[in-house]
């Protein structure tokens, strides 16, 4: 391979323009050279901003001898496709989550990799972000002994379009996905079993579209670790990320990111700035750190650091979550196929 990595981009809505603008200028050694999406237009607008070939059909992108990988911000529903047609093209692929909601069609692409022999990273980026990378790095160096509770914080500042909450999966496969993702990274041990319970607390709207807003999830360790996540659909403050890994010999915690540290104390009170808004800024590095993760590990020739399985696991537990809220009771993942 080239010492410089060639990538083409397949989707050129909002996350494939967030991954164009960091290919460009912010990780060094891989270069973005091709972007292609059904709707032309698109493709052809971030193709002049950045200098790409630009195509309306992935299916040139992929005959391209001169890409060495593909990155697929396509719809959810077409992830699976990509990454099987990437693989039988030889590419290597990061792919954004969820590989698929069916994890029938995960399971067939993941086959398609592992015959085609490439690399496939999967776009779960909190893990990439430097306060809970520190928290991980905290319990693998013994830190806080042996853990015995997780929490994690997860609540969006406003619901989004409930056109997107009919096709999405609905808040476990496409919000709290993250957060089940969150609880195997921290602690490096895999969920046994979920309970879940929710209601429609925000919008009802969104429950006449079949969904939930708000929701806590308690899992289960294989350890006996327990954890709980909690997720809102709606923080009048701002986007409310944070995690906390309680164990035998302490405690590691990550709080929101702001946009000062700065705090004024007055007679009114104590203010400080409120969290980011959206998770564009609040993740703003860890989309940069992913993709410089993926390059290295396709030019070095090592695993990457979220694989296909770490892919499939979370929509293991999304679906084992809705069975546990519409049953009533808690759901081993065992019994999810």
């Amino acid at each position: 391979m080239a010492e410089q990595l060639r990538l083409g981009l397949i989707g050129a809505g909002r996350i494939g323009h967030v991954h164009a603008a960091n290919l460009a200028q912010r990780v060094p050694g891989a270069r973005l050279v091709a972007v292609a999406d059904v709707f032309g237009d698109a493709a052809r607008a971030l193709g002049s901003e950045y200098g790409l070939d630009a195509y309306d059909d992935h299916r040139p992108l992929l005959e391209r001898a001169d890409l060495d990988a593909v990155v697929v911000c396509s719809s959810t529903d077409t992830h699976a496709q990509m990454i099987t047609e990437a693989a039988q093209a030889g590419k290597h692929i990061f792919c954004e989550k969820p590989i698929a909601l069916d994890l029938t069609q995960i399971d067939d692409a993941l086959t398609a990799v592992e015959a085609a022999g490439v690399t496939l990273q999967v776009g779960f980026n909190r893990r990439f972000d430097p306060g809970f990378a520190a928290v991980r790095q905290a319990v693998i160096a013994g830190k806080v002994g042996q853990p015995e509770m997780v929490r994690i914080t997860s609540r969006d500042p406003e619901p989004p379009p409930i056109g997107y909450v009919r096709v999405s999966g609905g808040i476990f496969l496409d919000m709290t996905i993250h957060d089940f993702d969150m609880a195997r990274f921290l602690l490096g041990q895999e969920v046994v079993e979920v309970s879940a319970v929710g209601a429609v607390l925000v919008d009802p709207a969104i429950g006449s579209a079949g969904d939930i807003d708000t929701a806590i999830v308690t899992l289960r360790y294989a350890s006996g670790a327990m954890g709980v996540i909690e997720n809102s659909r709606r923080a009048v403050y701002g986007y409310d990320q944070r995690v906390e890994v309680f164990g035998s010999a302490g405690m590691a915690t990550a709080g929101n990111e702001t946009a000062h540290r700065t705090v004024l104390s007055d007679a009114q009170g104590v203010h400080g700035p409120l969290p980011l808004y959206f998770f564009l800024e609040r993740y703003a590095e860890a989309y940069v750190a992913e993709m410089q993760a993926f390059a290295e590990s396709v030019k070095n020739g090592t695993p990457p650091p979220v694989s296909g399985y770490d892919g499939r696991v979370p929509v293991v537990m999304g679906h084992a979550a809705w069975r546990s809220y519409r049953e009533g009771r808690p759901v081993r993942l065992s019994e999810i196929q």
